[in-house]
């Protein structure tokens, strides 16, 4: 099933529409999706190396949106919608202490925990019904967002054939990794919050 996925993916890269699947799925991650959009993103660069830095420029302009989302939840619907997904992901005790941690390091929250596994939603959301700035929550988006995916860009244009020879190889554990990765950025939150 991973390598159908896998190679479904590869051949989806050739389609007009998987622009905007990459962008639906970046814009997603940043506001409600559990998953990050470097599952489609990867593939899609190892098909068509050549756009590997549209890739990252989509991704980078489609999650600073969609954390807007993820700031206006926090702002707005906090009680209601930000709170169901806090409580989703079993994080409605971190919360607070995730908040008030804004008061003291909240540029560098934004711009450590955007380029790490921690979903970045949960950057997005507290930002908002933490009252953080929104300018300069925008401008550290752009930034962080922007510095994931031009790393991702850079690997994949330089290294691609080696990193699809590797996924070829070894997708089990890749995605395990993967799945790892998701699963510590959670825990991660948890533990610390």
């Amino acid at each position: 099933m991973l390598r159908k996925t896998y190679e479904w993916m590869l051949t989806i890269a050739e389609k007009p529409a998987a622009p905007y699947v990459l962008g639906a799925v970046s814009f997603a991650e940043s506001s409600f999706f559990p998953l990050p959009p470097d599952i489609m993103m990867v593939p899609m660069s190892l098909a068509r190396p050549d756009r590997a830095w549209f890739y990252a420029a989509l991704c980078t302009a489609t999650s600073v949106l969609g954390g807007l989302l993820g700031y206006a939840i926090g702002a707005l619907l906090y009680d209601t919608v930000g709170h169901w997904l806090f409580h989703l992901y079993g994080l409605e005790g971190g919360a607070a202490a995730f908040r008030e941690a804004y008061a003291k390091y909240g540029v560098w929250i934004i711009l450590l925990k955007g380029v790490t596994p921690i979903p970045y939603k949960l950057v997005t959301i507290t930002s908002g019904f933490a009252g953080f700035d929104f300018l300069t929550f925008t401008l550290l988006s752009i930034i962080t967002r922007g510095a994931r995916f031009a790393i991702f860009a850079a690997l994949l244009g330089r290294y691609g054939p080696a990193i699809k020879g590797l996924l070829d190889r070894h997708l089990g554990l890749a995605v395990a990794l993967l799945l790892a990765t998701i699963v510590g950025g959670f825990a991660a939150i948890k533990l610390i919050y």
